[in-house]
């Protein structure tokens, strides 16, 4: 990863051009603390050794995340299978893999791997001073959304989900209050039952978490498929991948550097097989967490301050998480005591999502708060949620004193993560970053796809050891939680 080597560089060569190798390691940024640990010492010694392998050659990393990709969306091509939904997308044509799940899951653990090794090869290539044509990267990206879209979603269930919520609301329904199994049992509309034998059975009686405006994509996509499932969710995977490459476009047009914004985000291969191919809404959060972020760097005065507000109610609207983003975005106003500006962003977004909530009421709330009790493994926080079971501790004791620490801890994390980062950056980005990747590491409730929020608020942070830490997060969190969503995975 660029980040990886911490190794300085001298300006570029031309575009497309690879300077001759320094010696490894011995370059380091006046800005960048020195390794510290002995397992950040570990991992800069094998990063390193591999940064200047072959693996940091422009065509072997862009083979080596092509080869990745390509066996992702095999998988999606080759559904039902386990690590899919049990239905078929238009270009997922080659025979199923549903009697032989070694196989699929072996596929689907060889791309996560492919992918995060392609993705660090391509950022170490960056950082030796491989300059590619972000254009050409976008192209080639859009070319892969474009058929990834109309594979079979890989690895969660989640769409199917989204696809039944988006049913309900079409027939009149409220997603806050129905689950998919109570629509089903007591409506008994003709062809619902196409939809909601799709939803992962730990989904079946759970009420939607998204927002009002997450529950407008889903009812638009759902009004287009009508009884027809599969239609839906092909027409949800198509909004997320044009969602997807909106945020590349605007990257490209906005970032200080957006060869490397590029590699971050759209020709970043563990973000498109997690997103893309996943079909999650957190592409449509990210989407409008880089806007305000963006936003908050080049517009000032009233009017900024509005806008910043209405794209983080939207957020908020989407899924709740991108409130992390506000709070981000206001850390360094209020420690530069910019009081108005905080008060007018923050009325700005509670009016935009009193607004969006404003047709459902507070019952929409409900699965909210009833989601935030849950917790999964990896997270250390089942381990605390295993010792309240054994000192025979209530459900709902155990949920509170889970509820109280992980803030506590994600806001401790955050500020080693900002002071890992070298104070001269623009707080507007280093803030946001810091605290979603902190709820990353602590929340404990999380999913690979969760991390797209801070890997697109990540793509305006200069250098830093902590892209390893996210690649490596989000690989793992894939590893682990790769499945087709028909149980919940992780937990005990």
């Amino acid at each position: 990863m660029a980040e990886l080597t911490q190794a300085r560089t001298p300006p570029p060569g031309p575009p497309g051009s690879v300077r001759p190798a320094s010696r490894p390691g011995t370059d380091v940024p006046v800005s960048s603390p020195a390794p510290t640990g002995p397992v950040d010492r570990l991992m800069s010694l094998v990063i390193r050794k591999l940064a200047w392998s072959k693996l940091s050659d422009p065509k072997v990393a862009v083979t080596v995340s092509g080869v990745g990709l390509l066996l992702g969306m095999v998988v999606g091509a080759t559904a039902p299978n386990t690590a899919t939904l049990p239905t078929r997308l238009p270009l997922s044509i080659l025979p199923s893999l549903q009697p032989h799940p070694v196989p699929t899951m072996v596929l689907l653990y060889a791309g996560d791997v492919f992918a995060c090794l392609g993705l660090a090869g391509m950022l170490w290539a960056h950082s030796q001073g491989w300059r590619p044509k972000p254009r050409h990267l976008f192209v080639a990206s859009a070319a892969v959304v474009a058929v990834m879209v109309s594979l079979t979603p890989v690895g969660s269930s989640d769409t199917a989900s989204y696809a039944a919520y988006g049913r309900i609301s079409a027939q009149g329904g409220n997603p806050y209050v129905t689950t998919p199994y109570t629509w089903l049992d007591h409506h008994h509309h003709s062809g619902d039952s196409g939809y909601f034998r799709l939803v992962g059975e730990a989904w079946t009686h759970v009420a939607s978490v998204y927002g009002p405006v997450a529950t407008a994509i889903q009812r638009f996509a759902a009004s287009i498929g009508g009884s027809h499932a599969a239609t839906t969710i092909w027409i949800l995977m198509i909004l997320n991948g044009a969602v997807f490459l909106g945020v590349g476009w605007l990257l490209l047009k906005t970032s200080d550097d957006p060869v490397r914004a590029t590699l971050f985000w759209t020709a970043n291969p563990v973000i498109i097989q997690q997103l893309v191919s996943g079909g999650h809404l957190d592409t449509f959060v990210a989407a409008a967490a880089i806007c305000a972020i963006q936003v908050a760097r080049r517009v000032s005065g009233l009017w900024g301050d509005v806008l910043i507000g209405i794209l983080l109610g939207l957020g908020i609207g989407i899924k709740a998480t991108a409130a992390l983003v506000a709070l981000g975005l206001a850390w360094p106003m209020l420690r530069q005591r910019e009081w108005l500006r905080v008060t007018r962003i923050a009325a700005v977004s509670l009016v935009v999502v009193a607004l969006e909530y404003s047709s459902y009421g507070l019952k929409a709330l409900k699965p909210l708060f009833e989601g935030a009790k849950l917790v999964i493994l990896p997270s250390p926080w089942r381990f605390v949620q295993m010792l309240g079971d054994a000192l025979h501790l209530s459900t709902d004791t155990i949920a509170i004193v889970i509820g109280c620490l992980w803030p506590i801890a994600m806001f401790a994390v955050a500020w080693l993560i900002y002071q890992r980062i070298s104070s001269d950056q623009p707080a507007e980005v280093v803030a946001p970053f810091a605290l979603t990747f902190a709820w990353i590491l602590v929340y404990p409730w999380v999913f690979p796809w969760y991390t797209a929020i801070a890997w697109v608020a990540l793509t305006q942070v200069p250098r830093n050891r902590m892209t390893r830490w996210l690649t490596i997060v989000t690989v793992l969190l894939a590893c682990w939680h790769s499945g087709g969503g028909q149980h919940a995975p992780g937990q005990l």
